[in-house]
């Protein structure tokens, strides 16, 4: 049986990311594969084998990523909306993709490489990656992100940030990837994930996450990552 090898670590403060991860599937000779579910968040991804960076764009469903076994993969996790001023492009350009970083970077990403392959500590690279390249993101986004994970409906959330629901959209779209109600209903179903790791029980983690009732949950889940809540938690 194969092992995914999934560790994720702290950030360096100030950077927008949520996280940096690594993984390194071990055991068995068949690929293992990882199943990944929308969670608002974009991530850069250093193949260590192949030395190709990827940029994994906003998903609206699951993405089955195929690993062999002794591959390593290394990553920084941007928060929600704060990856395009680094990327340089709007997130719905990239949504649902796997995108080669040298589409989006150039040369940069030829030189990034070079740098990872002869790293000691290939997670501090990529971060100062990030910081070389950071600039100001879209000021709505705390705001948004935390109205909307408050299951504020979107009209009031608009209203709230001084805008008409057209240019929240096209705002919402540029940062996120998604419209706000879909931004909305991933959170929403991240949230429903947390609880449920946690082990609450999965009526109550419908109720405390917004959800009409577990039947609404099940579809939820069903939908953005396409197996029951119980096979994705691996129970």
């Amino acid at each position: 049986m194969t092992s995914s090898g999934y560790r994720e670590r702290p950030a360096r403060p100030g950077l927008g990311l949520a996280c940096t991860w690594t993984q390194s599937p071990a055991g068995g000779a068949k690929p293992y594969v990882q199943r990944v579910v929308p969670d608002g968040c974009m991530d850069l991804i250093w193949w260590e084998r192949t030395g190709d960076i990827q940029v994994a764009g906003p998903d609206t469903g699951p993405h089955l990523a195929e690993l062999v076994p002794g591959e390593r993969l290394v990553a920084v996790r941007f928060r929600p909306g704060m990856a395009p001023p680094v990327l340089g492009r709007p997130a719905d350009a990239v949504r649902d993709g796997r995108v080669p970083l040298r589409e989006l970077w150039g040369v940069g990403a030829e030189a990034l490489s070079g740098a990872l392959a002869s790293a000691t500590d290939p997670e501090r690279v990529l971060q100062d990656a990030v910081a070389g390249r950071m600039r100001p993101s879209d000021p709505i986004v705390p705001a948004l992100v935390a109205s909307l994970a408050g299951a504020t409906p979107v009209r009031e959330a608009a209203d709230r940030l001084g805008l008409s629901e057209r240019q929240l959209r096209r705002r919402s779209l540029s940062a996120f990837g998604y419209p706000p109600k879909v931004l909305q209903r991933i959170l929403r179903f991240q949230e429903a994930l947390s609880l449920a790791r946690r082990g609450v029980p999965y009526a109550q983690v419908a109720a405390v996450a917004g959800y009409a009732d577990q039947a609404h949950l099940a579809r939820e889940t069903r939908d953005l990552a396409g197996v029951t809540i119980t096979e994705l938690l691996g129970r």
